[in-house]
């Protein structure tokens, strides 16, 4: 897994999937690629956020806890079966390590399966710091543009554009020129 993420380094990506972690050779190079700067997606299995660290920082997977500290946002997923429904179930942040060693984390939203949405729970501060961060926007900027991809999410659920294709047209649409997105979101030619 080393050798590809090197490999994929020399292309220049923008994001990196390492793929699914299960041991600690895969947690190293999920590691080496979060500390190259590039945003990181892999997957794990845990119940919540907590459990993910735990997973993380014990054996077999044993990364130190100092190193938790490269990992910001942790979103974990429910599935029920029986209905064959999926919802994000946390949305969590690593909170730099403190005194006692231990890995904090803090529960931005969870989801509640009573009326099945979603709520916020804490305030995301060291998310929202690199956000602002990394974008030069303001908390009035970033909310704004919040309200709008929502919008273009809701814009989808009422076209009932679902499958991968339509979705990726309408993020790349978005990505190009989101003014235009916009209009058509909002009937507007």
């Amino acid at each position: 897994m080393l050798d590809l993420l090197v490999n994929s380094l020399r292309m220049r990506p923008d994001r990196i999937i390492v793929g699914e972690i299960r041991r600690t050779e895969e947690a190293e190079v999920l590691f080496e690629a979060m500390h190259t700067g590039h945003s990181v997606y892999a997957t794990l299995h845990a119940e919540t956020v907590s459990e993910t660290v735990r997973r993380l920082t014990h054996p077999p997977i044993n990364i130190p806890p100092v190193m938790m500290e490269s990992l910001h946002l942790i979103v974990t997923m429910y599935r029920d079966r029986r209905i064959g429904m999926r919802r994000v179930f946390e949305i969590g942040e690593i909170v730099p390590e403190n005194k006692d060693g231990n890995t904090k984390t803090n529960i931005i939203y969870r989801w509640n399966a009573k009326g099945d949405k979603s709520s916020q729970i804490n305030r995301g501060n060291r998310v929202m710091d690199a956000i602002k961060t990394y974008t030069n926007m303001n908390q009035a900027e970033i909310q704004k543009n919040l309200k709008e991809r929502e919008e273009i999410l809701e814009w989808l659920v009422k076209e009932n554009l679902n499958d991968v294709d339509g979705v990726g047209q309408v993020i790349s649409a978005y990505y190009a020129n989101p003014k235009a997105l916009l209009a058509k979101v909002r009937g507007k030619k």
